[in-house]
């Protein structure tokens, strides 16, 4: 009687779970967001983060994963989550209530579909220094002449 109501994803396994993020090299930004656009999570890698697998009754929540390094860009990673296998055994020993209650409540029936993050970075190179070059009017396509300004 006592599996009747019980929930078996809430009971064996949790509505938080850890994500661990890591950039070669050290020291990125690390933002987290979650489906509302609420920022979860700020800090440097490495780091490791506990998130929610729920959002609310039966919605599973997802995040984005913004990495940013000076000179070397950024990065965004979607992580989102996928129904735990704990919650199908709510049809077996979980009951009911856990199978339409308690796991979808909680975020218990979800799990994130990672647990990883490892990114490297490459150094951004740019050749967008100002420079000066002087060209040959006949060498101009004819399309671009008319945005060709006099100077005196």
């Amino acid at each position: 009687m006592i599996t009747i109501f019980s929930s078996c994803a809430s009971i064996v396994s949790r509505n938080h779970w850890p994500l661990t993020v890591t950039t070669n090299p050290n020291g990125a930004k690390v933002e987290i967001t979650n489906r509302r656009g609420n920022v979860v999570y700020t800090g440097t890698t490495p780091a490791t983060v506990s998130l929610r697998s729920g959002a609310g009754f039966f919605v599973n929540e997802s995040y984005k994963v913004k990495l940013t390094l000076v000179g070397y860009g950024e990065k965004v990673i979607p992580v989102g989550c996928t129904l735990n296998g704990w919650y199908i055994g709510n049809i077996f020993i979980g009951g009911l209530i856990g199978l339409l209650i308690v796991d979808p409540a909680t975020g218990a029936m979800y799990r994130l579909d990672r647990g990883y993050i490892n990114e490297t970075f490459e150094k951004i190179t740019s050749s967008a220094e100002p420079s000066l070059r002087i060209i040959n009017i006949n060498d101009i396509p004819e399309n671009l002449k008319e945005y060709l300004v006099c100077v005196k």
